[in-house]
């Protein structure tokens, strides 16, 4: 891996509206190429918007999907990655050329190549299906970068696989925060007011954004996932009204050792920038615990034990079931 210079950013989305949201990408992706960045991430389905997602028929998910690499919002982003030197990487609907639709995340590279990541846990709508393999590949940039979409980072087998596959940069793009968690230590939602207020009582909605609806629940888990693979780890978040919930934003950067290098607890759309420094993974924690590994005793975590339920159930049940209370 080689030194590198990497950009989070953080915005709220227009919901359906791709052009918009693609203008929005190439505003960031512009200030970005001014301060020499050379990787930037976006959140999970900002091209096409997310948590409406799960009110749309499957025509209408349809008609708001596309292709991957070949679609025109997949054009735009090869595009846009040429002519800046950069690699970027931002989410949709994709839909496959077996028509099956897939909560997909692009990335385009300075070099013309492109890659993607559709999501393992897809729960949103019942019409979208998830993936079935890690993505992990070589940036231009000279760095090995590993991608797993919102809910894909919550399971810990699903990072320390991309760290085995030699992925040195863990790319996460979420929607997230302010969510109707079922748990109740885990999120929970913002009161609108408190969003559209922000300007007149930014101390309120700031609150809530670095309290346990947003940052304080990710530092629970999201630090770990960095540090136990040895991995330098990059989050992307939506910010903001997401249908009739807040998002959080908590754009951050992390080190291997789980440290922030940067972050952002602002109510707006933010962009924040980080130096990569490759001699943290040569002797981190995490990377050695990788080395000390035994496979031998983890055949176990391969076995069915009769507890696994699909995400829609686990995502939703709980849910279900606490407002009906």
């Amino acid at each position: 891996m080689k030194p590198l210079r990497v950009a989070s950013v953080q915005f709220q989305h227009v919901p359906g509206d791709k052009a918009a949201n693609l203008e929005t990408i190439r505003h960031f992706v512009h200030k970005a190429a001014k301060q020499d960045v050379e990787l930037i991430l976006f959140p999970e389905c900002c091209i096409s918007g997310y948590w409406h997602l799960r009110k749309l028929s499957r025509e209408e998910l349809v008609k708001l999907a596309e292709p991957v690499f070949d679609g025109p919002a997949s054009q735009a982003l090869q595009e846009l990655a040429v002519s800046t030197n950069m690699t970027i990487c931002a989410g949709l609907v994709e839909i496959a050329d077996d028509g099956r639709l897939y909560n997909t995340q692009v990335v385009a590279m300075s070099d013309g190549s492109m890659a993607r990541h559709r999501k393992l846990h897809c729960f949103i709508s019942e019409h979208l299906s998830s993936g079935d393999e890690f993505t992990v590949f070589d940036s231009p940039h000279g760095c090995r970068l590993g991608l797993l979409i919102c809910y894909d980072n919550n399971i810990v087998e699903n990072v320390r696989a991309t760290a085995l596959a030699g992925a040195e940069i863990l790319l996460a793009p979420h929607q997230t925060g302010g969510c109707n968690s079922a748990s109740p230590f885990a999120m929970g939602v913002i009161d609108r007011h408190v969003w559209d207020e922000r300007h007149e009582n930014p101390q309120a909605i700031e609150a809530e954004i670095c309290g346990d609806k947003g940052r304080g629940w990710l530092m629970r888990w999201l630090p770990a996932r960095a540090h136990d693979n040895g991995l330098f780890l990059v989050f992307s978040n939506g910010v903001g009204p997401d249908d009739d919930e807040v998002r959080t934003g908590n754009a951050m950067i992390l080190d291997p050792y789980g440290r922030i290098l940067a972050e952002t607890c602002r109510a707006e759309d933010d962009m924040v920038l980080a130096n990569l420094d490759p001699s943290l993974r040569e002797r981190c924690t995490g990377s050695r615990w990788i080395q000390s590994r035994r496979p031998e005793l983890y055949i176990p975590l391969t076995v069915r034990t009769g507890l696994e339920r699909d995400t829609r159930v686990v995502r939703f049940e709980l849910e279900d079931s606490k407002e009906s209370l």
